[in-house]
C-alpha cells in the first residue's frame, strides 16, 4: 500500500536580493500513512516550518523549492496548477495554523468563514452548511451559538477550536497543525490535544504536528522526527526516543526538557536577609463587561494577599483568565484595585503604589521592573539593541544612581549584553529585533529591565513562546539572575514544571481568588486543592522519563 504522503530529496532555499541564498530544507525525505500521527520537532529556525509550509504548498519568495517531490495520494504537489491545488486543499489536505486569532477574518462571523470554506469545495445549499457547521462545533466541544459571533468575541482556545473544525469540515485525509497550542495554557492545550486525538482515532485521518513542545509531541505522537539545521536527524518512536536518543542534537533536546522536572537550583536568603518590595493586601479588582444596555461585574481578582522580597522566586501559577496578568498590573500600578492596597517598600517609607507621586514614584520604577510574555511584541523593531538598553541608563544612572553619560553608557549597556548571556556584547548593540532569534530578544527584554539596577522583576510568561533548549536558557538566567545580584522575581506562568525548577514559593490563582500557597516543592509534589492537582494532571507525562535521565548522564 502507498504512502498518503511521501516527501523525497526536498530542498527548500531562501533567496534574498542582498544576500546568498539559504538553504532551509536541505534533502529531506520522509513519509506519512493513513491514519498515522506523526511529529515533527526541532528548535526555532530548524527548518520545520519551512518544511510544513512546503507540504502544503504555500512558500512565498524569496523561498523556492529547488529539488525534490511531494507526493500526496500519488501526485506530485509540486507539479500541480494553482486550480489543481485549491482542489486538494481542505477537501483532501487542510491545515491548523499556529496564530489562531490571525488565521480567522476578524471582520465577519464564524458561520461566514465555514460557509466560504463549504462553497468553495461542494454545492451544498445553505441549510445543510448550517448543519454541517453545527456539527462541527460540537465536535470540538463548543456551543453553536457561537457560529454567529465575531473571532475576537472567543477565547484563544475556543479561536483555536475553530481552526481545527473549519479543517475537518470537509474530511480531509491529512491534517497539519502548525504550532496548533503555542500560548496556549496547560488545561485548554490538554483539551485541544485530546479533542485532535480522538477525533483522529474516530475519522482516521493522517496527522503532522509541527511543534517545539517535546513533552506533548512525546505524549501525542506515534512517531517522532527531529530536525536540526535543514535536515531529519533522527525519526524514531516514544519509547524508542525516550529509550536512548541517538543524534547529539536529539539527545541535547531531550536533555533540555528534562531539566524542567529538576528542583530549585538556589538558596534563598535567610529569613532576617528578606527585604520585602511589593506587599499585597486583600486586593480586589472588579471590571464592567457591558451587554446590550446593561452592565454585569466581573471579578478578575478576588481578595488576594502575599509579599514578595528581594532574592526570592515567587511562582504565579494559574489557566488562562485566572487572573495573573491583572495581578501584575495591579502590582506594577498600570491598573488601581478595586478593593484592598498593593504597597511598595521604599528605602525610607512604605507607600501605597497607587498614591505614589514624584521621587517616590521613580524610586519604584526603578525598583521594579517588567519582562513582557512576548519577545517579538516587546521590542519595537525600528530601533536597535543599544537604544534600549541606553535609554533606562540614561533615566536612571550607574549601580550606585549616578548619571552617566557618553562612553559609560555604552559600557553598562555591554555590561547588561555580557550578564544576560548575549556575547561578544559588541555584536549586538547595533542590531534590530529582526535580527535576533527569539530567545536573544528575549535576552535584550531581561537586559533592558535590568538596566534600572531593579531589586524586583514581574516576568510574565517569559518563556511561553520559546522552544524548549531556549526555556531551559532563560531559566538559567533567570535563576543566575536571583544568586548573582540578588534580584526578586514574581515568575508568573501556566507551567508548573518550570515554576518547580526555578521558584521558592509558589501561589496558585484560579478565578481571581489564591486557593493554594507554600513552598514551590511542597504545592506541585503534594498539592492539595483540586484545582492544583487538575493543573498537573494537564502537563505532558511521558514515560521512561527516569530510565532516559540515567541514559543521558551515562
Amino acid at each position: 500500500m502507498p504512502a498518503l504522503l511521501e516527501v523525497q530529496g526536498l530542498t527548500v532555499e531562501y533567496r534574498p536580493r542582498l544576500h546568498p541564498p539559504l538553504t532551509a530544507v536541505d534533502d529531506v525525505s520522509f513519509t506519512l500513512a493513513d491514519g498515522e500521527f506523526v511529529g515533527l520537532i526541532g528548535e526555532s529556525g530548524s527548518g520545520k516550518t519551512t518544511l510544513g509550509t512546503a507540504v502544503l504548498q504555500l512558500l512565498k519568495p524569496p523561498a523556492h523549492v529547488t529539488g525534490g517531490a511531494i507526493r500526496f495520494d500519488g501526485k506530485d504537489l509540486t507539479e500541480l496548477t494553482p486550480e489543481g491545488l485549491r482542489e486538494v486543499r481542505w477537501r483532501d489536505l487542510s491545515t491548523v495554523f499556529q496564530s489562531s486569532m490571525n488565521s480567522l477574518n476578524p471582520v465577519v462571523r464564524i458561520q461566514t468563514i465555514f460557509t466560504d470554506v463549504m462553497r468553495a469545495h461542494t454545492d451544498w445549499p445553505q441549510a445543510k452548511i448550517r448543519n454541517r457547521s453545527v456539527e462541527l462545533l460540537e465536535m470540538v466541544q463548543i456551543d453553536p451559538r457561537f457560529l454567529d459571533a465575531y473571532p475576537h468575541e472567543l477565547s484563544g482556545g475556543m479561536r483555536q477550536r475553530v481552526n481545527l473544525a473549519l479543517a475537518l469540515a470537509l474530511e480531509p485525509r491529512l491534517v497539519l497543525l502548525d504550532e496548533p497550542t503555542t500560548g496556549l495554557d496547560v488545561l485548554v492545550q490538554r483539551r485541544i490535544l485530546d479533542n485532535i486525538r480522538d477525533l483522529q482515532r474516530q475519522q482516521g485521518f493522517a496527522v503532522l504536528f509541527v511543534s517545539h513542545d517535546l513533552g506533548t509531541v512525546l505524549e501525542t505522537s506515534d512517531r517522532i522526527m527531529i530536525m536540526y539545521d535543514g535536515k531529519i536527524v533522527e525519526t524514531a518512536t516514544t519509547v524508542e526516543l525516550l529509550a536512548g536518543p541517538k543524534h547529539p542534537y536529539a539527545q541535547e533536546l531531550l536533555g533540555s526538557y528534562l531539566e524542567t522536572f529538576n528542583e530549585t537550583q538556589h538558596d534563598p536568603p535567610p529569613a532576617e536577609q528578606r527585604k520585602t518590595i511589593i506587599e499585597v493586601i486583600g486586593v480586589r479588582r472588579q471590571y464592567s463587561r457591558r451587554q446590550g444596555l446593561r452592565s454585569t461585574p466581573v471579578i478578575a481578582v478576588d481578595d488576594v494577599s502575599f509579599s514578595l522580597a528581594a532574592g526570592e522566586v515567587t511562582a504565579l501559577v494559574g489557566q488562562s483568565g485566572s487572573g495573573k496578568s491583572t495581578l501584575a498590573k495591579l502590582i506594577t500600578g498600570i491598573e488601581k484595585p478595586s478593593g484592598g492596597s498593593v504597597r511598595f517598600h521604599g528605602e525610607h517609607e512604605v507607600t501605597e503604589v497607587a498614591r505614589l507621586r514624584g521621587a517616590g514614584m521613580r524610586e519604584f520604577r526603578r525598583a521594579v521592573q517588567y519582562v513582557f510574555q512576548d519577545p517579538y511584541a516587546a521590542l519595537n523593531p525600528a530601533r536597535t539593541v543599544g537604544y534600549y538598553l541606553t535609554r533606562p541608563i540614561r533615566n536612571f544612572g550607574g549601580a550606585d544612581r549616578t548619571r552617566l553619560r557618553g562612553a559609560a553608557v555604552t559600557e553598562r549597556a555591554l555590561e547588561l549584553l555580557q550578564a544576560v548571556g548575549l556575547t561578544p556584547p559588541e555584536r549586538y548593540l547595533g542590531r534590530f529585533p529582526f535580527e535576533l532569534s527569539g530567545g536573544q530578544r528575549q535576552r535584550v527584554v531581561i537586559a533592558r529591565a535590568l538596566a534600572s539596577n531593579p531589586k524586583l522583576l514581574i516576568a510574565d510568561e517569559p518563556i511561553a513562546s520559546l522552544d524548549v533548549s531556549i526555556r531551559a536558557e532563560i531559566l538559567e538566567l533567570l535563576n543566575s539572575l536571583v544568586d548573582t545580584h540578588g534580584v526578586g522575581i514574581l515568575y508568573i506562568t501556566h507551567d508548573l514544571l518550570s515554576a518547580k525548577m526555578l521558584s521558592d514559593h509558589a501561589l496558585v490563582l484560579n478565578e481571581g481568588r489564591l486557593v493554594e500557597s507554600g513552598p514551590a516543592a511542597d504545592v506541585i509534589n503534594n498539592p492539595k486543592d483540586p484545582y492544583t492537582r487538575k493543573l498537573l494532571d494537564a502537563i505532558p507525562q511521558p514515560s521512561h522519563r527516569k530510565d532516559v535521565s540515567a541514559s543521558l548522564g551515562s
